[in-house]
Parts: C-alpha cells; structure tokens; sequence
C-alpha cells in the first residue's frame, strides 16, 4: 500500500486519468474530490462491496 501525506487542496493522480482532491481537513476526517472520465467508476467502499454481493443480484433478479 502506498502511503501519502497531502494538504488542503493538494492532488493524487492515479493511472493518469482519475484526480483525488483533498478538499477539508476537519479533526478525524478528510473530505475527498474525485475526478476521472465517466467510464471508470467511483464508489464508497460499502457501495462497491453492495454493488458486487451476488446477494444483491439476486435481490435484484427477485424483483
């Protein structure tokens, strides 16, 4: 794992194309902004972990 130290303001670029931002810095937590072309998905760890249970396919397929 690569560890970064980052200010206010202050960028990540990962595979050239996806910006992280570090937007506010307040006591324990960071606000992010993510930037990158609309065909390479970001999500929340617990939203990408919902999105690839297969428990969730198969909620959906009940439906």
């Amino acid at each position: 794992m690569l560890v970064l130290t980052r200010k206010k303001n202050e960028r990540v670029i990962i595979g050239g194309n996806v910006e992280v931002t570090v937007i506010e810095i307040r006591g324990d937590r960071v606000k992010l902004g993510f930037a990158g072309p609309p065909e390479v998905p970001i999500h929340r760890e617990e939203v990408f972990r919902r999105i690839e249970s297969p428990e969730s396919e198969s909620e959906s397929a009940a439906r």
